[in-house]
């Protein structure tokens, strides 16, 4: 059934305190794009990636370019700068000050190295004081939130001169897209941002917006997730387009929207 309810879940899923990176594609092509996306990401950063593939993206037919295995893109993971020790265990997890991310051997390098789900020291052990479990996790939500930038990923449509904007992800982000052309066509100044990637959530772009745009709309197969994150960093109310999923958003519920929030602007 197509839906796109799991934003939070993607997000808050797992137990602890943490940062994610979770990407949305809009389409088939992208979709495999976006695949080799979440594996560099994942061996750059050291963490799980997630594809938010929702169902109307997995049953579309379209052409989809797979190039040449050489030339898809392929990121090293930060290898030890130094030599396995002779004696004592290697500090799998003491970060690189500068981007706070551990260099990783490749197995069978000679390395000796322990791996464990609790909290642990940067030897990889467990080590289950407060100060300790304070210390990782910490470090495990900075050395995401620090390079959000790099991370975030996200398209702009029609957005010049625009006064308000359609904020989607997703498949609905095509339907968005139908409606801000017509919208356009119209004469409303309306653009797109598209939200390639969800987390970490584009809060600076957001809140840029919010400061010269009169409304912001957002289209979501939900009943307004990514909505309430666009009105924490906008301050204000947004206008929210949203199923609970079973099929698409249509294209005219969305321009419908933009042509309200335009004559209450």
């Amino acid at each position: 059934m197509a839906g796109q309810s799991d934003v939070m879940q993607a997000r808050w899923g797992s137990h602890g305190d943490y940062s994610i990176i979770a990407y949305a594609p809009w389409s088939p092509q992208e979709a495999f794009d976006l695949t080799v996306l979440c594996f560099n990401m994942a061996d750059r950063f050291r963490t799980p990636v997630l594809l938010l593939g929702d169902e109307v993206i997995g049953h579309m037919v379209e052409r989809v370019v797979i190039p040449a295995a050489a030339e898809i893109p392929h990121w090293e993971r930060k290898r030890p700068g130094t030599p396995p020790p002779v004696t004592g265990v290697y500090r799998s997890f003491e970060p690189d000050p500068e981007d706070l991310i551990p260099p990783l051997p490749h197995a069978g390098e000679g390395y000796r190295v322990h791996f464990t789900g609790l909290t642990h020291d940067e030897r990889g052990y467990p080590d289950m004081s407060a100060d300790t479990h304070h210390a990782l996790v910490t470090r495990l939500n900075a050395k995401i939130q620090r390079h959000a930038e790099e991370i975030i990923r996200l398209e702009e449509y029609a957005m010049d001169g625009a006064r308000l904007v359609v904020v989607s992800f997703g498949c609905t982000a095509r339907s968005a897209r139908r409606a801000v052309r017509e919208a356009r066509a119209q004469g409303i100044p309306v653009g797109l941002l598209r939200l390639v990637s969800l987390w970490p959530f584009p809060e600076a772009v957001v809140r840029e917006l919010g400061q010269r745009m009169d409304a912001f709309i957002v289209a979501e197969m939900n009943l307004g997730q990514v909505r309430l994150e666009v009105e924490r960093c906008i301050g204000r109310p947004a206008w929210g387009i949203h199923h609970a999923g079973g099929e698409m958003i249509h294209p005219e519920k969305i321009l419908a929207a933009i042509v309200a929030a335009a004559k209450n602007a």
